[in-house]
Order: structure tokens, then C-alpha cells, then sequence
């Protein structure tokens, strides 16, 4: 018997294929049976053994390896029914919040938007004053979602009603434009007459802007179908943007307050420059000092591109344009971007629709790019100490013009894609969260500024032997001091003085026109710094034959001249960036580039002659008083000034020297006069 259970439990290819696959199944098989002896309980076991198997799958309803595998998956089913069971409040929950997620949504809105309005109570409650700049944002944000929302709700009920006012409108507008165009001419000439009385000498800007639009449309492509609506829109939104900004109160208090902030923003690069180069790196070298800001600015634009701040700017901004101008979207939100960043960046805005782009629209996009600078860069100038508001106020006025010069040089002869579609999808970055954002943003800047720092190396390396050959050709015939610099200053000084410097000013102005044109903006910013910086601290005007700074006017003139991207080497980077989004336009791409080029040249002298053309004289305020007062311990530009007041009111006579207007009759007036012939030279020193 124990024998033939050894047998009968051995594992055979003949059990495995019927699917026996336990030898402890005759254990099961046998429990009933344990009294089976002798060899008729071994003749009676198999019947006994097949009696029991069939049994025992009666009692499973199928075989025992099926029924065990069964009952684990009994087990794990009771397992999974458990933990059902117990995750059925979660799930609950889960659905309830799907069901009610805008309700959610409208409840954590409304506790944030009361927790904002106590802020902001307690805030002007405080100190009004003080919380003037957080009313305004507040005011501008208000304003724009209460927008939005009655242009949802309310936009197609509106649009219904004025549908008959706008159908009477288009039936009068083909003679009432004339009479618009009429008046607004006849209020300009009477607003300049009148503005320019006191400075006539500000109309030369008036006469360069004239004679620059005129040359551009001489440079045009097919004359006879310049679109004179986009011409003349984009003039004038330019001359409207440059008068708020350069002539209201508000506009110069708010450019004024932005530009103050965006330099307070910007000494926030000075905790992660100082930490990763010491303070005395950052103090002293240029590039430590400099170069972290460009770092800096394109993480902080990662950052709102990533956060559709930049979007949201950018697409309200070419809506204006495209609404006014009649252009098409797709060049429009490029120029528009071209606001924001650089000249490669902006066109990544409408890549996909680069490849079925016009001739024309190609052109407006480079020169959108030409005209404008990159806000990353624009921190850097910024903090060489040129103007911030002027460097904004020359990107936003450059938009419309750019849009307007663009038609004017290369007008549409083509059929457009784009004509008359309502809107573009604008293309935005693949970052999952802010984190990778910022830090994707302070990765891309690397490659910028290694372009700049080998970019400066590399110019004035260039730069510097040019002049040394130029200096050795000169001296072969007599001509000392030839160089680069000279050379502009001649051939760009009648540029200059249509633009608006005076014309001791126009060397010098000229000499930043050719650097920023044949080197680049960069190393002219640097150079009207120096300048900056030498009126500001005082230094006397001339050092014998050399001017030493130039006046504020034409600092501001050229601040604008200066502000874009259109030199020689940029035709390189912009080729090389649009090349690689749309190769099979590289023919069309190098036959509009040089005429783009001229155009953002343009571009920037225009937005230069308006800012000569608004700028309003910084009053040096009551001398007698600054004098009386003054440490002559150190100098600057008001003592400079009044100084200068000071001897032209001397008179000296027979020996006796004595003074006229404010400060005849004056016993400070000996006093103040020896302090300034102590810093500056004048020929009443000498008395």
C-alpha cells in the first residue's frame, strides 16, 4: 500500500499534461480512506480515489487547482471589497469636489478678494500716500476684469444695439475721414507754433522726422501701394504715446515711478551676484556688476512668460496695433512681443505660421526686431544709469512706428494668409511648474551672456586697432588723433542735428549714431553713461578743445537713437534665428534683411527726433539760494549750472567787478563767485 501511494503521488509528463501539479493532492485524495489495506483496498482504491475526486469537484464545481486558485482570488477580492469599503468616504468626497469645483473655485475667489480688500483698506487707511502706487495697480486690475467680464456677458448684446450707429458710421467715413485728418493736422501745426515759441530750435527735430519719413519712402519697395492707414496710425499712436509719456503729468510721474522700480527690482541681483562673486568683484568689475542683471531678468520673464503675464501684454498691445492699423495678427504680435524680448524671441510667438508668411510680413518682423531692444538687456542699460523710462518709453513708441516703416519700405503686394483672421494661438513654454520655469529661464540667459561679454571683448579689441590703423594712416599726411569715432562724428553730425542736438553736441552725438550702427548698442550705451556721468558730477563742459558731456536734451535724444538692435551684426543673429525656425525660407530671408535693417535704423532716429521734439527743459531752480547753501565740497550738474549763471552775471569794469539780475546788490554774491572760481574757469576769476 505504501508503495503504491509512492507511485500514485510520483510526477509524471503524463500528470503534468492532465494537470496534476501538487503530489500532496493524494493526501486530499486519501484523507476519507485511511483504513485502506491489503489488495482489495488497493484494487478498491482507484474507485474509491475517482469517487472522492468526483466528489470533491462536485463540492468545488470544478477541479481542486482551480478551486484553490479560486479561493485566493476569493481572498483578494474580499481584500479589495474591504479596502472599497473603507476608501468609499474619499471617494465620495473626491466626487462631491468634481461636482462642485466651481463652487470651490467662486467661494476661495470671494475669501481672497475680501482678504485683499481689508489689505487694501488698511492700507490707504494708513497712509494714503504711500499706498498711491497699490491703488493704481488696483484701479488697472479692476478695470480689466470688469472688462472681460461685461465683454462676455454683455460684448454680443452691445455689439446688436450699435450695429445700426456703426452701419451710418461706415456709410459718412469716406468723406469724414478727410475732415478728421484736416483737423487733427490743423490742431498739431497750432499745438507746435504754440508749444515751440519759447524753443524754436526744437521744430529742427520736427524738420528731421519729416525728412527721414521721406527718404524711407524713397527706399520703397512699390510705392504706389504703400497702405497709408498703417503709415499714418503708426505715427500717430507713436507722437500720442511719446506726448503722455514725455509732456502729461501722469505719464511722467508713472514712466518715472516704473523706471524707479524696475532699478529697485534690479538691486535684487545684487544678493545672488555679491554671494557667488563677493561684494568686491561685484562693486568694482564690469562683468560681475552687469552681466548677473541679464541673468536676472530673464528668469523674472520665464517666470510671467510661464504665468501668461506676458502673453496677456503682448496680445491686448497687438490688438491696438492690428485694430488701428490694419495689419495682419501675425506680424503684429511679433512687433508686439519684440516690446518684451529680443529680436530671435519675439518671432517663437508665431513660429508655426512663420513658413506661410508674406515677403512683407517677413520684413515687418525683422524690423519689429531691429527697432526694438531685449528687456534682459535693457535691465543692463538701466543699470549703467541711463534713463529707465526713457529706455521704456522708446521700446513701446517703437512698436507702431516699426509696424508703420515696415509698410512704408516693403508695402503688401501679396495675398496674406492672415488677412482678416480674428486671432493667433500664441505658442508658450513646455514648463510643468514656476520652478523649472525660473530655472529654464536662468539656464537660457547663459548663452546671452557669454554672447555679450565675448561680443564687448571682441568690438573693442576691433575697435581699438581700428583706430591705431587709422591713427598711423593719419599721421602719414598730418592729421593727428584720426580714429573710428571722428570719422562718424563727421559723417553722421548732419544726422544728428536733424534729430535734434545742438550742433556743439552733434560730434559727439554722431560719434554713439556709428558705434551702435557699425559695433553695437552695448558699447554706445557705455559711452553716453560716461557722459551721463560726467554731467551729472559736474565736470566743466569743456576740457580745452574736447566736450566732456553732452546737455540733457541731446542726452535724451540719443537715449532713443540708441535704443534698438539694428547694427551690422545683428543681421548675422537675426539670418541665423529665423533660418532655423523656417530653412526653406532662407531666400526670402536674406532678400528682405538689409532693407529691414535700414528700416530700424530708421525706426529708432524717429522715436529720437520726437523725443527732441517733446522735451521739455529741466529748470535749474533759484541759484542764489543753491549757492548760498551749496558744500563745495563735491560738485554736480545744479552747481555747474548755476555757477555758470553766476559769471555770465559778472561785469567787470575799469578793474571793479560787479554783477546783474538776481544777484546785483548781493554781499554772498563775492563770496559765492570765489567758491565756484575755486572749481570751474572763467574770466572773471581772473579780475
Amino acid at each position: 500500500a505504501a508503495l503504491l501511494e509512492m507511485e500514485e503521488n510520483q510526477i509524471t509528463l503524463d500528470n503534468l499534461e492532465k494537470g496534476a501539479d501538487n503530489p500532496a493532492f493524494s493526501s486530499v485524495v486519501s484523507a476519507p480512506f485511511p483504513s485502506c489495506q491489503g489488495t482489495g483496498a488497493a484494487q478498491g482504491a482507484p474507485a474509491n480515489v475517482f469517487q472522492g475526486e468526483e466528489r470533491i469537484y462536485q463540492e468545488c464545481d470544478g477541479p481542486c487547482g482551480e478551486s484553490k486558485e479560486e479561493k485566493r482570488g476569493e481572498g483578494q477580492g474580499r481584500c479589495s471589497s474591504y479596502c472599497r469599503k473603507a476608501l468609499q468616504p474619499a471617494s465620495k468626497a473626491k466626487r462631491f469636489c468634481k461636482a462642485h469645483v466651481k463652487v470651490f473655485r467662486r467661494v476661495l475667489l470671494g475669501l481672497l478678494g475680501v482678504a485683499y480688500l481689508c489689505y487694501f483698506i488698511a492700507a490707504c487707511w494708513l497712509n494714503f500716500q504711500r499706498a498711491l502706487a497699490l491703488v493704481v495697480m488696483t484701479a488697472v486690475v479692476v478695470f480689466f476684469i470688469c472688462w472681460s467680464l461685461f465683454k462676455k456677458h454683455c460684448g454680443a448684446k452691445v455689439l446688436l444695439l450699435l450695429s445700426p450707429v456703426w452701419k451710418g458710421f461706415q456709410k459718412f467715413w469716406p468723406w469724414l475721414k478727410w475732415l478728421l485728418v484736416v483737423g487733427h493736422l490743423g490742431g498739431l501745426i497750432t499745438w507746435l507754433a504754440l508749444d515751440n515759441s519759447r524753443n524754436p530750435e526744437q521744430l529742427i527735430s520736427l524738420a528731421g522726422f519729416c525728412f527721414l519719413v521721406l527718404f524711407l519712402f524713397a527706399c520703397s519697395k512699390h510705392h504706389g501701394a504703400v497702405p497709408w492707414r498703417a503709415v499714418s496710425w503708426g505715427i500717430g499712436l507713436e507722437f500720442l504715446f511719446g506726448l503722455f509719456v514725455l509732456r502729461t503729468t501722469p505719464g511722467v510721474q508713472a514712466f518715472q515711478w516704473l523706471g524707479d522700480q524696475i532699478q529697485l527690482f534690479l538691486g535684487y541681483t545684487t544678493a545672488g551676484s555679491s554671494f557667488v562673486f563677493g561684494e568686491k568683484l561685484t562693486e568694482e568689475v564690469f562683468a560681475f556688476q552687469t552681466l548677473p542683471i541679464v541673468v536676472f531678468f530673464s528668469c523674472v520673464m520665464s517666470i510671467l512668460y510661464y504665468l501668461g503675464v506676458m502673453q496677456w501684454l503682448i496680445v491686448k498691445i497687438s490688438w491696438l496695433l492690428q485694430v488701428s492699423m490694419g495689419t495682419t495678427p501675425t506680424e503684429t504680435l511679433s512687433v508686439a512681443g519684440n516690446i518684451f524680448v529680443g529680436q530671435t524671441e519675439a518671432p517663437l510667438l508665431i513660429r508655426p505660421y512663420l513658413a506661410d508668411m508674406t515677403r512683407s510680413e517677413i520684413h515687418a518682423v525683422m524690423t519689429g526686431g531691429f527697432s526694438t531692444i531685449a528687456g534682459s538687456v535693457m535691465g543692463a542699460y538701466i543699470s549703467f544709469g541711463i534713463d529707465a523710462a526713457s529706455l521704456i518709453a522708446a521700446s513701446v513708441m517703437a512698436a507702431p512706428c516699426a509696424l508703420a516703416m515696415s509698410k512704408l519700405v516693403y508695402p503688401e503686394v501679396e495675398e496674406s494668409k492672415f488677412k482678416g483672421k480674428v486671432s493667433i494661438r500664441l505658442s508658450s513654454g513646455e514648463e510643468q511648474n514656476i520652478l523649472e520655469a525660473a530655472s529654464n529661464g536662468a539656464a537660457a540667459s547663459v548663452g546671452l551672456v557669454a554672447n555679450i561679454a565675448a561680443n564687448l571683448i571682441a568690438f573693442l579689441a576691433v575697435l581699438e586697432f581700428i583706430n591705431s590703423a587709422l591713427r598711423w594712416f593719419g599721421e602719414m599726411v598730418d592729421i593727428k588723433d584720426l580714429s573710428f569715432q571722428v570719422i562718424c562724428s563727421y559723417v553722421l553730425m548732419p544726422v544728428a542735428f536733424l534729430m535734434g542736438a545742438d550742433w556743439a553736441d552733434s560730434p559727439l552725438v554722431a560719434e554713439l549714431l556709428g558705434m551702435k550702427i557699425f559695433l553695437n548698442e552695448f558699447v554706445a550705451y557705455q559711452q553716453l553713461a560716461t557722459y551721463k556721468k560726467n554731467r551729472l558730477s559736474g565736470l566743466e563742459e569743456w576740457d580745452g578743445s574736447r566736450k566732456q558731456w553732452i546737455s540733457e536734451r541731446a542726452e535724451s535724444i540719443t537715449t532713443f537713437a540708441l535704443c534698438g538692435f539694428a547694427n551690422l551684426s545683428s543681421i548675422g543673429i537675426m539670418l541665423g534665428g529665423l533660418a532655423s525656425m523656417v530653412p526653406q525660407r532662407k531666400g526670402d530671408l536674406a532678400s528682405v534683411v538689409l532693407r529691414a535693417l535700414l528700416t530700424g535704423i530708421c525706426v529708432s532716429m524717429l522715436n529720437a527726433c520726437l523725443a527732441g521734439l517733446l522735451h521739455v527743459p529741466t529748470e535749474v531752480g533759484d541759484c542764489v539760494t543753491f549757492l548760498r547753501t551749496a558744500n563745495f565740497s563735491s560738485t554736480s550738474y545744479t552747481t555747474y549750472m548755476c555757477c555758470k549763471q553766476l559769471f555770465a552775471s559778472s561785469v567787470l569794469e575799469n578793474g571793479t567787478l560787479s554783477f546783474t539780475g538776481a544777484w546785483a546788490g548781493l554781499a554772498e554774491s563775492m563770496l559765492c563767485l570765489t567758491q565756484c572760481c575755486g572749481r570751474y574757469n572763467h574770466t572773471s576769476c581772473a579780475g
